[in-house]
């Protein structure tokens, strides 16, 4: 892989988050995508949610699997864990690190070839799992390192820049991982950051599987009139469900607010998200009406973006487990292997 680092030197007076960190602490290399591609935006938004949640760069791990989205992680958070896997690979090679250290936090960054083809069945398990983590698909509908094949993703009757109408069904990654369990879905466009910001803050401070669908145009293969993926037709067609602010834990504040204008949401850790309700009748916490609703959207040609389902009270992959709360790598030997009297008790029990 080819990468252009940046210049260590900086302004002395750029601004400071809590942690005494820059803007440029959490960038990464320069970026060799397309200009103006919708991956570099989402990375960007990463930086500005990492920035803004004093978030420690070395307590991220970053993994992902192959493609234009899996080169992007090379361009945020420079000085955290990664990790590129091979095609489709990266959910199980982080539900692994995951497992070792449970201290980090998991960043998994991704594609729709990536996810919905190769690493579709990948995708379902580790979602399933409820593993911690934040899983990103950067989503744009093509192949475009392989100069723009639909992808998994496509929907039926785009049009490809060369005029080829797809004919196959779309895989719908938001609907699928709400149908096997996700306890945080949201999806939005990369040309939104006042929006995808507050979604990356809160999924990375979420406890459970924490899914993003981001609609990432592709401006080489994927960005003209007949696409559904394309910047003029998500700003055209895009359907808010609420509008997204996030709010770090802080003494409680007790407030009256009219009905159907903004709903607090409190996660598992004291941190809440604030949600400016636009349809009054959508509920954040009922998985089946957000696959109801996604349902009629997609049928009336509408991208549905925001907060769709957020579960509080859900578990992890290793509460799931019942693991230790020490990390497993952080166990000695005497811990790992605790004797012969200890196996015999444990295979009595299977006796």
């Amino acid at each position: 892989m080819t990468y252009i680092v940046k210049p260590t030197f900086h302004h002395p007076g750029l601004p400071k988050n809590a942690l005494g960190y820059t803007h440029r602490d959490y960038e990464g290399s320069v970026s060799t995508l397309c200009a103006g591609c919708g991956h570099d935006s989402i990375s960007a938004a990463i930086i500005q949610a990492c920035f803004e949640l004093n978030i420690e760069p070395h307590r991220v791990a970053k993994l992902s699997g192959i493609g234009c989205s899996s080169k992007t992680p090379t361009y945020f958070l420079g000085n955290s864990h990664g990790f590129n896997s091979v095609h489709g690979r990266m959910p199980s090679v982080l539900t692994g690190a995951n497992l070792a250290n449970c201290d980090l936090i998991y960043l998994g960054v991704s594609g729709d070839g990536d996810s919905a083809s190769i690493g579709l069945g990948q995708f379902a398990h580790v979602v399933r799992r409820g593993v911690n983590m934040t899983y990103i698909v950067e989503n744009n509908g093509v192949y475009g390192l392989t100069k723009g094949q639909f992808s998994a993703t496509a929907d039926r009757g785009s049009k490809s820049k060369r005029g080829a109408i797809n004919s196959d069904s779309p895989i719908d990654l938001v609907s699928m991982a709400l149908q096997l369990g996700a306890t945080f879905v949201g999806r939005s466009f990369s040309g939104d950051k006042k929006q995808l910001v507050p979604l990356i803050k809160a999924a990375l401070e979420h406890e459970g599987a924490a899914f993003l669908d981001v609609i990432s145009p592709c401006i080489a293969f994927n960005n003209h009139p007949g696409s559904t993926k394309s910047f003029d037709y998500v700003r055209e067609h895009n359907e808010a469900v609420n509008r997204l602010d996030f709010i770090t834990g802080r003494a409680p504040i007790h407030v009256d607010y009219e009905p159907g204008t903004v709903e607090i949401v409190e996660q598992h850790d004291g941190t809440t998200i604030a949600l400016r309700k636009l349809d009054a009748e959508y509920d954040v916490h009922d998985r089946r009406a957000a696959m109801n609703f996604l349902m009629e959207r997609q049928a009336a040609g509408e991208v549905v973006t925001g907060l769709l389902y957020l579960e509080t009270d859900g578990e992890d992959l290793h509460a799931h487990l019942g693991t230790v709360d020490k990390p497993l790598n952080a166990l000695g030997e005497r811990e790992l292997c605790p004797g012969s009297a200890a196996l015999e008790q444990f295979n009595a029990r299977l006796r």
